[in-house]
Parts: structure tokens; C-alpha cells; sequence
């Protein structure tokens, strides 16, 4: 009995935080009709979900935390690296984190492209696929329906789709590796600015974030983007320290970030928060402030002559975008807002926002002048009020190493790595069986469940149809890239009955983009030979009446698959039915 007192003496912690974590769980799954998140809502989340099923597997999961927090081997391995003065830090906590979070996002790839802004980003990327690369740049804008993208990420998974095969494997490998590099980049960051420790717990706890483990397989631009903004601050710290070579490094990382995506164009500022603290630094002698003036200068000088040359050739299409931005985009935030409560307690794990809120009071009282640095992207949300989710991913990394900046604060090491474990674990197990199951029953799913089907058939080409009703919320075109996606089979799309809608209906529609949806050339003409055809239809519902032409030239064909399920949720429908020909 003396010995089970003196255990819970030592180790007080971890009975504290772990029934915090557990009570935590319970607040958010009773209010979370609070959570108005656009996606990922608790409120749709565990509609039709266990909750105490997922209660009872956090208990084991807390208890794993508490293990793996006995072992010290990251610990061993610094501790080892530090002795040799030619390594003075070791690779392995960097590639323990890459692979740890590589191996946890991999789970989420069975989920549904449950976005359907991804059909924008692989359209263009079929496009360099097919016409090639300089196609993609003569006529990205013009022929290449840009919207209000940025054409560096739709580029690069182009080149993957020309050089490794069409296929969404390999975008989720992409887009992962970009995921679990920036855990990486972030580690990197807060040991560069601080310690081990510190880079350590950032990067592990960009793994407590929920939301992000549903982002990172989808065909998007926000995880790359994300990716590219951290790597520009980390090169550009390096920049400013050593020179040489990252100087021209850290140039090419911030034109790659500024053409990733317009909100990483504010967010990038940061690098000029990053310049004045190290110039103010209390330990930089003046010669050393006459360097770092230098290297940031000349940095930014290579970065505006590579910015430049890109905005003047497509500079039509930029102006047109960024006054779209304005009349359109900036409106509709307050109108497709989601409060800071979901964001920062449900979508987020609530541990973090609690330790990166007494991150600020420790950097006060300290007077650390390098925490504006991971400060500045969180206050610019805060005093802009940018309530959307999905245009802060960028901001993460920034996020948990304020977290991490309070954690290491706390003495006793044992406890900052439990509490870290168990916001992980936490959030992994919100995700695997919270969030991944909703994404899985989600009406995106009849897209991804019918490429599937395609692919098992005998028939190597598939005419598509698109129907709609009267007076629908989206074009149904925009589906058809979707489906492609998922299938190997070749797409011939000659035909659609759309009800377009007039302009002042779609104004301000979150899914006005797809109206401007025009169907390429490479799914029209003679191609493909119509013989061994089967015919898909996509509609609102599979009970939609067909038009008379339609029906008459599915003569001869019979229904062998529909795809219908529906979440009774998002007003954005898609539902499939695949005819084959002959009859039973």
C-alpha cells in the first residue's frame, strides 16, 4: 500500500491529466452542438457513432501515453549526439516524427474526396498530364480554368500524374510526405529558436490537431501550402544565421509559398517579424546586425526578382483573380465563418490552446522577444477575425509551437512528455473513430464507391451523363472530374441537362466556382471509341426521372450499380447509377 501511495505522490500528473483528458472528451461530446464546423462538426460527427465505444478506447490509449511517456530513448539519443562535438544534433527525433505521423495520416486515405474543390486541381493537373508542361503555363487562366487558385500545387501534381501514372495513390503519398515534413520543419523551427525540447513537443503536438489528419489525404492545396509558408520561415531563419546557400534557398521557398495560395500572401509578413527580432536581439553585436541586415536584404531582393517575373507574364490573370478575391471571396467569409470555439477547442485539441495561451504569459514574463515570431500568424487570425478553418491550416505549425513554448515550462519532464502523448492520442483516436467514419458516409463517397465499381468491369471506356434538377445549389459537371479521379477507365463526356442558374442566384454561393466549370477537351470528341461502353449518370438522387433522349440511348443497356447513400447533411448531392450493355 506504501509503495502504491508513494507511485501516485511521483506521479500525481498523470491520474490529474488524465482524467482532464477524459472529462475533456465528455465536455466537447455533450456541447458539441456548439461546434459549427463546416466539415467536421462534432454535432455530424458522432451522430451515428459510439461515443462511449470511442470513451472506452481512449482509457488504453491514455494508459500508452503514460508508458511511452517512461521512455526515455529521444532523450538517449540527444543526449548521445551532444557528446560528439561533430554531430551536435541528432536526425533521429526528426525522422521518429515523420514516420510516427506519416504512418498515423496514412490511415486517414480511405476517405472520400469529401471536397469538391478537387475537382478544380485535378482538372489543371490533367491538363499538364496530357498537353504537357508548356501548355500548362501558356494557357493556365485562360483554357485552364484557374478560379482563384494559385497554379504552383495543381503544377506539381501534374508532374506527378505525367511522370508516376494518374492515380490518387500517389497524390496521398504526396501530399502526406508534405504533412509529415512540416512536422518536421516544425521541430526543426522551435529547436533552432529555442531547444530540443521545444521543436520536439511542437512537432508532435501538430499531430493533436483532428481536422488536419481529414485534410491531409484530399486533393487540395491547403496541406501543401502549409508545408511551403513553414519551410520559407525555417530557411529564412537559416538565412539570416548562417547564409551562404540558404540564402537562395530560402528565396526559392518564399516564391514557392507566395504562389501556393493568396492567404499565404499575409501570412507571409512573418518573415519580416522574423528579420526585425533578430535584429533587435540583445545579444547581436553590430556587426552581427550588419550581416543579418545583409543576408534578409538580399533575400528578399532574389525573392522579388523570382515573384516578379512569374506575376508580370500571368499578371492579367493575377489582377483578375485578386479583384475576384475581393468582391467574392473577402465578403464570404462572414458569410461561411465558423467560430473560434470550433476551431480552437473542438477541431483543435483544447489542451493546446490552454498551453498556447499560457505560452504568451511565459514569453511576457521572459521577455523573449523570438516569440512574436510563432506568435505573429495567430494574432493576425485573432485581429483580422478569420474564421475559417481551412484558410488557417497554414497557421498550425506556428499554433503548436506556442503550445510547445508552454509545455516546456513545466519542470518536470516526465509530465510536458504525458501531456503531450495524450493530446496526441486524444485527437487520433477523435480522428480514426469519430471523424473518419463520418467522412466515409458522406455523400462524396458514391464517387469514390463507383470509380471503384468502374474499375471491375470489363468495359475500358465510360460515357458519362449529368442530370440535375430544376433549380439546383451546384453544377453536377464538376463531378465528372471526380469520378476520373477514382477510375482508371477512359471518360467520354458529350452530354448534360443542367438547369444553369442566373447570375444573382449564385452571386454569393459558396459553390459559384462550379457554374464556371467548362468540360474539357479531353473528355469530348472521337478519343475513345463509344463500343465497349458502359454508361454512367450522375444526378441529385437515383430516382431522378431520365430525359427522354437519354433513355432511348440506354436501349439496350441494364442497371447493374447505383450509388445513393446520403448524410442528410450537405445540400450538395451526388449520387451514381452504371449501366452496362445487354440485359440480364
Amino acid at each position: 500500500m506504501g509503495n502504491i501511495l508513494k507511485w501516485f505522490k511521483r506521479n500525481d500528473y498523470v491520474l490529474i491529466f488524465s482524467l482532464l483528458a477524459l472529462l475533456t472528451y465528455i465536455v466537447l461530446f455533450v456541447s458539441r452542438s456548439l461546434d459549427d464546423n463546416r466539415l467536421t462538426s462534432w454535432q455530424w460527427a458522432f451522430t451515428d457513432i459510439n461515443a462511449v465505444r470511442v470513451f472506452f478506447i481512449l482509457i488504453p490509449g491514455l494508459i500508452s501515453a503514460y508508458i511511452f511517456s517512461r521512455v526515455k530513448l529521444i532523450e538517449r539519443y540527444l543526449a548521445e549526439s551532444r557528446r560528439v562535438e561533430s554531430q551536435p544534433t541528432s536526425l533521429r527525433p526528426a525522422v521518429c516524427l515523420f514516420v510516427s505521423s506519416y504512418i498515423i495520416a496514412a490511415l486517414f486515405w480511405r476517405e472520400p474526396e469529401v471536397i469538391i474543390d478537387a475537382s478544380r486541381y485535378f482538372t489543371q493537373a490533367k491538363h499538364l498530364e496530357i498537353y504537357g508542361i508548356g501548355y500548362f503555363f501558356r494557357e493556365w487562366g485562360r483554357d485552364i480554368m484557374a478560379w482563384t487558385d494559385m497554379p504552383l500545387v495543381p503544377f506539381l501534381y501534374g508532374l506527378i500524374f505525367k511522370f508516376f501514372g494518374e492515380s490518387r495513390l500517389y497524390i496521398q503519398i504526396f501530399t502526406t510526405f508534405f504533412f509529415s515534413m512540416t512536422v518536421v520543419l516544425t521541430y526543426m523551427i522551435g529547436k533552432t529558436l529555442w531547444d530540443e525540447d521545444t521543436g520536439l513537443y511542437g512537432g508532435m503536438l501538430l499531430l493533436g490537431i483532428p481536422y488536419l489528419f481529414v485534410q491531409v489525404p484530399l486533393m487540395l492545396v491547403d496541406v501543401p501550402t502549409m508545408f511551403f509558408l513553414t519551410f520559407a520561415i525555417f530557411t529564412f531563419i537559416m538565412a539570416l544565421k548562417r547564409g551562404g546557400s540558404w540564402i537562395p534557398l530560402s528565396s526559392l521557398a518564399i516564391f514557392l509559398a507566395f504562389y501556393s495560395k493568396y492567404s499565404a500572401w499575409l501570412m507571409l509578413s512573418v518573415l519580416g517579424v522574423v528579420f526585425v527580432v533578430h535584429l533587435l536581439s540583445q545579444s547581436c553585436q553590430p556587426q552581427r546586425k550588419t550581416n543579418y541586415f545583409y543576408k534578409g536584404s538580399v533575400t528578399f531582393l532574389i525573392t522579388a526578382a523570382l515573384i516578379g517575373i512569374v506575376f508580370l507574364y500571368k499578371h492579367e490573370v493575377f489582377l483578375e483573380q485578386i479583384r475576384l478575391l475581393m468582391s467574392y471571396q473577402k465578403p464570404g467569409l462572414k458569410r461561411w465563418g465558423e467560430s473560434f470555439i470550433s476551431t480552437f477547442f473542438f477541431q483543435i485539441h483544447p489542451f493546446i490552446t490552454a498551453a498556447a495561451l499560457y505560452s504568451a504569459y511565459a514569453a511576457l514574463r521572459k521577455k523573449d522577444l523570438r516569440y512574436l515570431i510563432i506568435l505573429w500568424l495567430v494574432l493576425l487570425i485573432v485581429l483580422f477575425q478569420i474564421k475559417r478553418i481551412r484558410y488557417i491550416i497554414m497557421v498550425f505549425p506556428m499554433l503548436s509551437l506556442m503550445a510547445s513554448y508552454g509545455l516546456v515550462q513545466i519542470e518536470k519532464k516526465e509530465a510536458a512528455r504525458f501531456i503531450s502523448l495524450c493530446i496526441v492520442i486524444s485527437s487520433v483516436v477523435v480522428g480514426l473513430f469519430g471523424y473518419l467514419p463520418f467522412m466515409q458516409k458522406i455523400n462524396a463517397v458514391n464517387l469514390k464507391d463507383a470509380g471503384r465499381f468502374l474499375d471491375s468491369i470489363e468495359e475500358s471506356n465510360i460515357e458519362v451523363f449529368t442530370l440535375s434538377l430544376a433549380e439546383p445549389v451546384s453544377n453536377p459537371s464538376v463531378s465528372v472530374p471526380v469520378l476520373d479521379y477514382f477510375t482508371k477507365k477512359n471518360i467520354i463526356y458529350d452530354y448534360e441537362n443542367i438547369s444553369y442558374q442566373p447570375f444573382e442566384k449564385i452571386e454569393k454561393s459558396s459553390l459559384r466556382f462550379t457554374w464556371g466549370y467548362k468540360n474539357p477537351e479531353y473528355y469530348t470528341g472521337n478519343k475513345y471509341s463509344k463500343e465497349n461502353t458502359a454508361v454512367v449518370v450522375i444526378s441529385d438522387d437515383t430516382n431522378d426521372a431520365l430525359p427522354e433522349k437519354l433513355e432511348r440511348q440506354l436501349s439496350g443497356y441494364h442497371l447493374s450499380m447505383a450509388f445513393n447513400s446520403f448524410e442528410g447533411i450537405f445540400r450538395y448531392r451526388t449520387s451514381v447509377r452504371i449501366y452496362q450493355p445487354g440485359r440480364h
